[in-house]
């Protein structure tokens, strides 16, 4: 159901914005960039909340007086919210949407609608993620726990002035809690539904006058949230359960009054079972009416009729196979939350990250000079049972060879102070990241892929189930083959040889079962260095301007290797890739041909890549920057107009299908296809003008944002394998090019230079203290967030991938237009022993979006609302505290992500709508949790 409407009319009268921290008192600069305490009691509301001090400038402000945009949530609320990791900051910021794929370490941040999808790791993030100064390789690294934090701040549009890694989209700060020179700690414990337990604590305090530490922790353990129907052969019972923990320890070293040195190092480790999917979508859709062939040999359904089969032969397939899922018929049963896996087969897997910091601030007099050295380390398993079904038909296993491993190390390097009498508020700095990036994969073609394959293959020749034989070769019953033997004439011995060498048989070798990867292996090293500087110029007392610069460089190093053991392909590709260039062979004879080649080499899975050594290499420098003006009429407002170009590196595709093209799988790979892999690096021109009004008990911030970015990179899955483009506008009319079926068409014959994506809108943000011990946050964010029309796949013109042609003009996937969040606490003093209550609810209310990057109308997701809740008593200065709690209280059913399910179908019914045919495409989703509830008990020291 749309809530368009409904949302509107609660933003109007919310106005809005996203739950903010509480008030903090004032701060040196020192101290903001090592974090305050966290471990006393937060501050009691009063007329200051919402105006958290903040370092998204690097200068300790408060936030109402920072000209840009920028969220801040402290301990308190993200504790509230029920949120140990980052993706509780969908409930409170309202310009923020985390989601994860299929794994946690594939995780997505999106701000005001723009984000990289994260199941890529060539990619890296719109949105950066720091921890304590130090960026982190990818998203998905902070989904681990967090410990005790001071605050989280989420900077929208595009950074690089500031921090030490730039980034197109936004940022997100976390700030975790520092050693103190004063006794103190916490200690709770959890436990809940799906029998969740979780204990967590940290212990603060002096070492000598000089030296103080602090030590944090966290153990949980829950049950998943997806139950297996058929476990055997060691396969897990639950699916996307709990089973972690995380330490971290710091020293904060202060010689003097004006030198500090924070030593930071923290160990996390994950082995849990992630991450189940279920069917979501399961019709075949078809064309009821005939339609012509167009002149360029495009299909086009003049009448956009679509209707629905009572049943999907791809269903049918699998059903025969012996599937217990995808159920019998067009009705998937998506939240019974139940789950198939192959016998053997395994989502569990083992993530560990871990690192160290040392951070340096020396107060110079003139100056404060900070320094911030890291190294990390972060490895995570891959393993899956990836067709989402128990037909054997893909998988990873976990035998060591299919993981994803990161090296990083970072320098970073600020010196600032202020001139001319405090006029000049001035910052320069350096950065400098090597990181190394390991892929190996053992992804294979399972035992029962090549009888599927066939299958599937001959019932593009008749849907009739009597043609078939799921255990015979080329999955012909005799009256199957004599039907192929007619329909293909002098080609079909070399039909029904393709066929019968896909599934394999008695003297036709094993087929293309049990074959694919094994310990292949993808190298991306990284070395990236910048030169940054961020200067304010208070030209009155009430006007200053802002000005920043940025220069970075990128050398970026691929090569891969593999160790494949498909010999089949290369025969496929021998016997019938001389078909598909005769002149004499018909066309509809070559589509055939050309999809028993596909589905023999999906993926350019090869024995033949094992002779190549891929390597390729680029450099590339980039100046990005940006101007603030702000003025502040009333002491009471403040107002800006900015301005800020962002820029995020190309890459590879990690990824090896785009070797050799559309047409890459019909004939042997070489070394020269490298190139192929990359894609270029994404810019963006950002402009906003915003408001802060902060009066006693009241603030509210006002954005009006506009960015236009180029060479957007988009990921996208579809069905076998990830298609990277760089989305950019043609400045002539393709004229339909970009919206038809075929992949020779849409060339841009113009300059590709208009911005591929724009994302437009305005944010609300408003906090409310009526009385004391009592807040109310609301917040509103419209982001209109669309892809361009006449659309190409990069810069030097080529045309947008085929599978790509719902994207001109639309919304972007995961990006809904409108998000409200509400959230509400009252601390009620109970009695006048200084116990004290809690009250506390927030809500999250999204319009509908799109969740797949090829926009196909089977990913969407309606409008939704999530509440969560808590009710507690706390004892004076809270050395006790029980709370009860819930967390999505209406158990509200929605996905994260839908997707194509690996290999079972093609065509969703928007294909259909366009082109005619058939659309059998199977699809599934990563469903969000369920309501969960319990109980937590804690003290404060």
């Amino acid at each position: 159901m749309r809530k368009t409407a409904y949302l509107l009319s609660v933003a109007a009268v919310a106005i809005s914005a996203p739950a903010f921290a509480q008030t903090a008192p004032a701060t040196t600069q020192q101290d903001a960039q090592v974090g305050t305490s966290a471990t006393a009691p937060a501050a009691t509301q009063d007329n200051n909340a919402g105006d958290i001090i903040v370092t998204a400038t690097r200068r300790s402000e408060r936030l109402s007086n920072v000209p840009i945009a920028v969220s801040a949530v402290g301990q308190e609320s993200l504790q509230n919210s029920g949120g140990s990791d980052i993706r509780a900051l969908n409930q409170l910021a309202p310009s923020l949407l985390i989601s994860s794929t299929g794994s946690e370490s594939n995780a997505s941040a999106r701000i005001r609608g723009v984000g990289t999808v994260g199941d890529n790791p060539g990619l890296e993030s719109s949105v950066a993620v720091f921890i304590d100064g130090v960026y982190r390789s990818r998203t998905g690294v902070g989904l681990n726990e967090l410990g005790e934090i001071d605050r989280v701040e989420v900077l929208r549009g595009p950074q690089g002035t500031l921090f030490g890694r730039n980034a197109s989209a936004g940022l997100i700060n976390i700030i975790t809690a520092s050693p103190k020179f004063t006794f103190g700690g916490y200690a709770e414990g959890t436990y809940g539904n799906y029998d969740q337990k979780r204990l967590a604590g940290g212990i603060t305090g002096p070492i000598t006058d000089q030296l103080a530490f602090r030590l944090d922790g966290v153990y949980v353990n829950r049950d998943g949230f997806y139950r297996t129907v058929n476990p055997a052969n060691g396969t897990e019972s639950r699916v996307n359960n709990r089973d972690r923990y995380f330490v971290r320890g710091q020293l904060l070293f202060k010689p003097t009054a004006d030198l500090s040195f924070r030593l930071i190092g923290d160990y996390s480790h994950r082995k849990e079972s992630c991450c189940g999917a279920t069917y979501y979508s399961q019709k075949q859709t078809f064309d009821p009416t005939a339609n012509a062939v167009q002149a360029n040999g495009s299909s086009v359904n003049d009448d956009r009729a679509v209707s629905v089969s009572p049943a999907n032969p791809i269903v049918d397939i699998l059903r025969r196979a012996g599937a217990t899922y995808p159920l019998a018929g067009n009705t998937p049963g998506t939240f019974n939350r139940e789950v198939a896996i192959t016998p053997g087969q395994t989502y569990r897997n083992t993530t560990v990250d871990y690192g160290g910091s040392l951070q340096a601030d020396w107060n110079l007099g003139g100056a404060t000079l900070t320094s911030i050295t890291a190294y990390r380390e972060y490895k995570s398993g891959n393993a899956g049972d990836v067709d989402y079904t128990n037909i054997d038909l893909t998988h990873r296993a976990a035998d060591g060879n299919a993981y994803r491993q990161f090296h990083t190390f970072t320098q970073e390097a600020r010196l600032q102070g202020s001139a001319f009498g405090d006029k000049l508020d001035w910052l320069v700095g350096g950065f400098y990241s090597k990181e190394t990036l390991r892929v190996v994969d053992n992804a294979v073609f399972g035992a029962n892929y090549g009888a599927f394959a066939a299958c599937r293959l001959v019932t593009n020749i008749s849907q009739n189930a009597a043609l078939q034989n799921n255990t015979a070769p080329g999955c012909l019953s005799a009256a199957g083959r004599a039907t192929v033997t007619g329909a293909f004439g002098t080609l079909a011995p070399a039909v029904l040889g393709g066929l019968d060498r896909l599934t394999g048989g008695p003297g036709l070798g094993g087929g293309v079962n049990n074959v694919g990867d094994n310990g292949s292996v993808y190298r991306q090293k990284s070395e990236n260095y910048a030169f940054f500087t961020h200067n304010i110029f208070h030209i009155t007392d009430t006007v200053s301007l802002t000005l920043g610069a940025r220069y970075t460089h990128e050398a970026k190093t691929f090569s891969a290797n593999f160790n494949n053991t498909n010999t089949v392909c290369p025969v496929q590709q021998a016997n019938l890739g001389p078909l598909l260039s005769s002149a004499a062979v018909p066309a509809s004879a070559k589509g055939f041909i050309g999809g028993i080649l596909t589905l023999s080499c999906t993926g350019n899975s090869s024995s033949s890549l094992n002779a190549l050594n891929l390597q390729n290499n680029f450099g590339e420098g980039k100046v990005t920057g940006t101007a603030v003006l702000s003025w502040k009429p009333i002491p009471s407002l403040l107002t800006y107009a900015s301005y800020a170009k962002g820029y995020k590196s190309g890459g590879y595709n990690l990824d090896r299908s785009p070797l050799g093209g559309a047409s890459g799988v019909f004939s042997p790979r070489s070394n020269a296809d490298a190139a192929a892999l990359r894609f270029a690096a994404e810019t963006v021109n950002s402009y906003e003008l915003g408001a802060k009004f902060k009066t006693r008990g009241f603030s509210l911030n006002v954005a009006a944002f506009r960015s236009e970015f180029k060479n957007f990179q988009l990921n996208t899955f579809n069905g076998s394998v990830f298609v990277v483009q760089n989305l950019i506008g043609c400045s002539t009319s393709l004229n339909g090019g970009d919206t038809d079926n075929l992949a020779a068409t849409g060339q841009c014959t113009g300059k590709a230079d208009k911005p591929g994506v724009i994302s437009q809108g305005v944010e609300l943000e408003a906090t409310m203290t009526p009385i004391r011990q009592f807040q109310v946050t609301a917040g509103y964010t419209f982001a209109d967030t669309k892809i361009a029309r006449n659309l190409v796949g990069n810069s030097a013109g080529a045309p947008l991938d085929p599978a790509l042609f719902l994207l001109p003009g639309s919304q972007l996937s995961n990006a809904p237009r409108h998000v409200v969040t509400t959230s509400a606490a009252w601390t009620p003093d109970l009695g006048s022993n200084g116990m004290s209550g809690l009250v506390y609810v927030d809500s999250r209310m999204t319009s509908d979006y799109n969740t797949g990057s090829d926009l196909a109308p089977e990913k969407k997701q309606d409008g939704f609302a999530l509440v969560n809740a808590r009710l507690g008593i706390r004892g004076k200065d809270q050395l006790w505290a029980i709370e009860f709690w819930a967390q999505n209280v209406f158990n509200k059913q929605y996905i994260q992500v839908a997707f194509n399910t690996p290999f079972q179908g093609a065509g969703s019914s928007a294909n259909v709508a366009s082109f005619g045919g058939t659309g059998n495409a199977l699809y599934s989703a990563f469903l969000a949790e369920p309501r969960t509830y319990g109980v937590t008990l804690r003290s404060r020291f």
